[in-house]
């Protein structure tokens, strides 16, 4: 994805970021007539491998073959109206976007949990509204891998950065493909930063380079720690607010990465921009499904697909009311 757009505001998950997630009410009238019934058609052709593009159930809803938990607990909630939060008190459906836990109309055990192989920072400009955002989903269904921030509260990177990627657009981002050589490169500087010591005898520094072709060697034996990568940076913002972050000097010398072929699905995707531009979660999603393809050269199983559990619900009651409101 090229990665032009941040969060989801505007999600700038790269060129696959979509930036714009305006707030939605599910009950409202107005959402049906945002799109035009044109625009909607050429939503629903994502989330496909290219294989599959002709079969048609798919048109249909390009959600449906993911293996995601059973949507009975929102659908009754959904059905009872918003309901309260049980941290803040404040009336939502579904889930509290500023407590990030489940309404009382929503168990929490009857929502799934993903467990994820690398942990995720998410940076939130603090204009975007909470109510916009799909990243609360990612915080909501992998509570214990992913963070969020809002700007300019955000962690110091510097120390750990051999360790890290931004997934962002610009002229130094790279492919996913080529991860593992960038990070292989960025691990050697980085130790050759910290042991460099030009009065050290020969042999010291003949026993580092052994250690050092050791741990490489036993990073290979797990394909898991193979990269050295372990913390992903997203940024949630609309393209016009994202210029403030992406310049802030702690993310400076970060890895770019770019999400250059997967399409949008969101149904309020940025008029006038190329449906590469992902959601937030749509990012965190395909770059996980791809990192376990690319990167970790497994086999994908749907060990990520709940990451969409609120995204494809919502997708799908969005689609039925709309076909409902064309067939009147």
């Amino acid at each position: 994805m090229k990665t032009r757009g941040l969060g989801e505001g505007g999600s700038l998950t790269g060129t696959g970021y979509h930036l714009f997630e305006p707030k939605m009410s599910l009950n409202s009238p107005t959402l049906l007539n945002q799109e035009s019934h044109r625009g909607f058609k050429k939503k629903i052709e994502c989330l496909k491998n290219p294989e599959s593009q002709t079969t048609s159930s798919l048109q249909d809803n390009p959600l449906q073959n993911l293996q995601i938990a059973s949507h009975e607990v929102l659908e009754k909630a959904q059905k009872s109206g918003r309901s309260k939060c049980p941290k803040c008190g404040s009336s939502r459906m579904f889930y509290c976007y500023s407590c990030y836990v489940p309404v009382e109309t929503v168990p929490t055990k009857q929502i799934p949990v993903v467990k994820l192989p690398l942990k995720i920072d998410i940076i939130k400009h603090p204009n975007e509204n909470d109510g916009k955002s799909t990243a609360v989903h990612a915080k909501l269904l992998a509570a214990e891998d992913v963070m969020i921030y809002t700007y300019p509260c955000i962690p110091e990177y510097e120390e750990k950065r051999h360790e890290m990627v931004l997934i962002f657009p610009g002229p130094n981002s790279i492919s996913l493909k080529d991860l593992g050589l960038h990070l292989q490169r960025n691990t050697k500087k980085n130790v050759r930063g910290e042991d460099d010591d030009s009065t050290a005898e020969p042999l010291l520094k003949q026993a580092r380079i052994e250690s050092e072709q050791q741990n490489i060697n036993e990073c290979k034996a797990n394909k898991s720690e193979g990269t050295g990568l372990k913390k992903i940076i997203f940024i949630d913002s609309t393209w016009n607010q994202t210029n403030k972050i992406i310049t802030d000097e702690r993310l400076q010398g970060l890895l770019q990465i770019e999400l250059k072929t997967r399409k949008t699905c969101f149904w309020r995707h940025q008029k006038g921009k190329p449906d590469t531009y992902l959601s937030t979660i749509e990012a965190i999603y395909y770059f996980l499904v791809d990192y376990h393809q690319e990167v970790l050269k497994e086999k994908y199983k749907g060990q990520y697909d709940n990451l969409l559990f609120f995204y494809s619900f919502m997708y799908t009651l969005i689609k039925n009311a709309r076909s409902s409101t064309r067939k009147e």
